[in-house]
């Protein structure tokens, strides 16, 4: 039997063990997605504080309503009678209880609270896209997870494979050497391919653990059976042009930037409007009552009061003068932020369409380099049995089908994560977009549900 078959039954043998590997829990690139994103603690996180956020809106509205406080006291005191009174009379007893309501409530703020309001919701729903912006990046680290651990699976099998065929030629020169055709340098040079291969496989196998707990980490379980096939190119335009603008309209990093950009707007009017007049209303009703051990009797009072009043800053030792200054600097930063978002949205995707493009061009001189280096090895090895053909011609051709087969791997790993990469730009790396089957992480009914500033007192009446 010839090397060439032995080494393609070895090939085909670790390709069979590497696929049945957890075969009964296999993992399509969809799976893991899902996975992960029922997993991601980064999402969680963004989650927490998207909701967290949302309260802001609440602490704004409270500016425009009404405080209102119950207060109730009570007070027992005793003393001793006077010398006059006699020695034995019972000491003095009085008791006093009080009762109150309160009201405070700005009817006129210069409009500070509006803008407040205003800054809190785009707060809320920067947050909301900073949720989106961290589910793109998510599942596109657990693509680029899946796809090397896949790779590096199939780089350990090939250098396995490399392994495999540097052991039987170091046992060929060896026995052409026992028989007087073959030479010690021909020996000698296998067995420096063979420690080669070995290192390698090594390194394959130290890189692949590694991949497979960054999997681990981002899915919350092992790698099992995975396959690169997947139907999510359907998501890409047929043009950069049009992959373009889809991102700067729908891409969470750039809409995370207008409502950055709305909030310092508000931030702005509400800074200037802290410098004009405020008006507000108090009230108070209140009753009290006394009871003492002087002939059992008692009294009760009560009293009520409304004020109104009107406050215009004249000088605040600068302090308004500052926040509107800083804020209209806020504004500025938060619009070159969003011409930077654009910039780097638009360099994302131009950059992950060249990457697929370049990816197609690497894959077909990979396969043509893997056919061709096939060839030459078969009539190399034919050639050496004939001995026109050194074992070092032979090793040099291997080397080469290696390295053909490894940029093959590498080609159609880097074809895959560019898919991905390019839908992250666009920002249709999402679940939603992706038609994962989950439950949509979102801050959106939470924040309708705060906007209610009155639940609090339904509340305390329920």
């Amino acid at each position: 039997m010839s090397y060439r078959v032995i080494l393609r039954a070895s090939a085909l043998a670790l390709t069979l063990a590497c696929a049945s590997v957890g075969a009964a829990q296999a993992q399509s690139i969809s799976q893991a997605l899902t996975a992960a994103y029922e997993h991601a603690p980064e999402l969680q996180s963004a989650l927490l504080n998207a909701k967290a956020t949302a309260e802001n809106i609440v602490t704004a509205k409270a500016g425009k309503l009404p405080t209102i406080g119950a207060s109730l006291g009570a007070t027992q005191s005793f003393s001793s009678p006077s010398a006059a009174t006699g020695g034995g009379a019972s000491p003095f007893a009085n008791s006093q209880l009080q009762a109150g309501l309160s009201y405070n409530q700005t009817i006129f703020d210069n409009f500070q609270t509006d803008a407040q309001i205003e800054a809190a919701r785009a707060g809320a729903e920067a947050a909301e896209y900073q949720l989106r912006n961290a589910e793109q990046n998510v599942l596109l680290d657990v693509v680029q997870a899946y796809m090397a651990v896949l790779s590096g699976r199939e780089l350990l099998a090939l250098r396995q494979d490399n392994v495999s065929f540097f052991e039987a030629q170091l046992k060929s020169a060896q026995d052409r050497l026992d028989v007087g055709e073959g030479t010690r340098i021909d020996v000698a040079q296998a067995q420096a391919r063979l420690a080669q291969g070995q290192a390698a496989y090594r390194a394959a196998q130290g890189s692949l653990e590694t991949s497979q707990a960054t999997f681990q980490r981002l899915v919350g379980m092992r790698p099992q059976s995975l396959s690169a096939s997947h139907n999510y190119g359907n998501l890409i335009p047929r043009s950069l042009d049009a992959a373009i603008s889809e991102a700067e309209v729908g891409h969470p990093a750039i809409l995370m930037a207008k409502a950055g950009i709305r909030a310092a707007q508000a931030g702005s009017d509400a800074a200037q409007a802290a410098g004009g007049p405020t008006a507000s209303m108090v009230g108070n009703l209140g009753g009290n009552w006394n009871q003492n051990n002087r002939g059992g009797g008692g009294t009760s009072s009560w009293s009520a009061s409304l004020g109104f009043n009107v406050s215009i800053p004249i000088y605040s030792g600068g302090r308004i003068g500052a926040a509107v200054r800083k804020a209209n600097l806020e504004q500025i930063k938060s619009e070159v932020d969003a011409m930077s978002a654009y910039d780097q949205i638009r360099e994302a995707v131009i950059a992950s369409w060249a990457g697929i493009q370049s990816a197609d061009a690497q894959i077909q001189a990979a396969q043509a380099g893997v056919s061709s280096s096939n060839t030459v090895l078969d009539g190399v090895i034919q050639e050496r049995d004939l001995g026109t053909r050194t074992t070092l011609d032979v090793l040099n051709a291997q080397a080469d089908l290696t390295s053909a087969r490894e940029s093959l791997i590498n080609a159609s790993s880097n074809k895959t994560i560019a898919t991905f990469s390019l839908l992250s730009a666009m920002g249709r790396m999402s679940a939603r977009d992706l038609g994962l089957q989950v439950q949509i992480k979102t801050a959106v009914p939470y924040t309708q549900a705060v906007e209610d500033v009155w639940q609090d007192l339904r509340t305390i009446v329920e």
